[in-house]
């Protein structure tokens, strides 16, 4: 009898027990409807991983975050294979993502030509017009928009210059990027302008980079780095080989930069490139259509870098003017870095 009855009261115990479950589930469902809460899903894709578009990842998921927005992010890397990058977009489309983000120009590209019912936001684009994603700087086409990293690249030949006193400049790209393409024409503007000789080296792959650096090295002082993916996916060989011959580097990118080797690097700071990547797509989720949204440029000073590697230079036998080592906010000396806030 007892048994009978501790048997009905542990039934009845149970059935309690799911029914109060069932009810809190309830509950925690009308809870999350009545807020409008939903999870966001963001899909986002780069060309290559490296600390540049690595930072850029790291600066949209912040800004998301610090906006209030509960998001689940996608992260996808065509290591620099633009099939990867048209499969990645048909995932994205597929998955109907909130918001489609391509950083680099290739995986952008692919994005905007696959995905036209999702709003898609390109980051870290030199040209956004010359890659076709947009017709005008001052708006968004159709559901595209985003933010280009377009650098002084004619300013900079200048500096590299006056510091090193090069006559000829190497230059190494990748001939089937867009913003490569444009990016060279920069660089032969700043070196008409600035009386330098160009010698120039493209490439289809990093893999291609090391062999292209040793074909021009005995014949150039130096080489400029835009923000060339490919060729930063495999920036340490090109340092070695700089290292050994005593020529010094000029980097477009100071995140890509920052693990030294580079006597110069300025350019924007990628992780605010991200943390501004983050507010374009914060908008969208909020209505702003993406027509509406021009495209975006870093422009305050204080979102751009200045770096010298002292060990780099003394390698090269070059003195850098305490002028502008009191600018810089990297400074690379006996191995170590330092970083100043101004």
């Amino acid at each position: 009898m007892y048994l009978k009855t501790a048997r009905i009261a542990h039934a009845a115990f149970a059935a309690l027990l799911c029914l109060l479950m069932v009810m809190s589930c309830s509950r925690q469902k009308e809870t999350s409807a009545a807020s409008g809460e939903r999870v966001i899903r963001i899909g986002i894709a780069k060309i290559v991983q490296h600390e540049a578009l690595d930072a850029v990842e790291k600066g949209i998921q912040d800004t998301l975050a610090e906006r209030g927005y509960n998001v689940t992010i996608d992260f996808q890397n065509a290591n620099g294979d633009m099939n990867t990058a048209t499969q990645i977009a048909n995932k994205f489309k597929n998955d109907k993502v909130d918001v489609a983000v391509g950083i680099a120009t290739p995986v952008a590209v692919a994005m905007a030509n696959v995905i036209t019912d999702i709003p898609v936001v390109f980051s870290t684009v030199t040209d956004p017009v010359g890659a076709r994603l947009v017709t005008s700087l001052d708006r968004g086409e159709g559901n595209v928009t985003g933010l280009s990293d377009a650098i002084p690249t004619v300013e900079h030949i200048g500096f590299f210059k006056e510091i090193a006193n090069i006559k000829t400049l190497g230059y190494i790209y990748n001939s089937s990027e867009a913003n490569s393409i444009s990016a060279m024409e920069l660089v032969e503007e700043g070196c008409r302008r600035h009386g330098i000789t160009l010698v120039s080296q493209a490439i289809n792959t990093s893999a291609d980079l090391r062999s292209a650096a040793l074909s021009i090295i005995n014949r150039v002082d130096g080489f400029y780095l835009t923000t060339d993916n490919t060729v930063f996916s495999a920036l340490p060989a090109l340092i070695q080989i700089c290292r050994d011959a005593r020529k010094p580097i000029f980097s477009g990118d100071v995140t890509g930069a920052l693990n030294g080797g580079c006597m110069i690097a300025s350019g924007f700071n990628y992780y605010k490139a991200g943390l501004a990547t983050g507010q374009i797509i914060a908008d969208i989720l909020e209505g702003k259509k993406t027509v509406d949204i021009p495209v975006k440029f870093l422009t305050d000073p204080a979102d751009s870098d200045l770096l010298f590697d002292l060990d780099a230079a003394a390698v090269c036998g070059i003195s850098i003017p305490e002028t502008y080592l009191n600018q810089a906010n990297y400074i690379f000396r006996n191995g170590a870095l330092t970083q100043r806030d101004f």
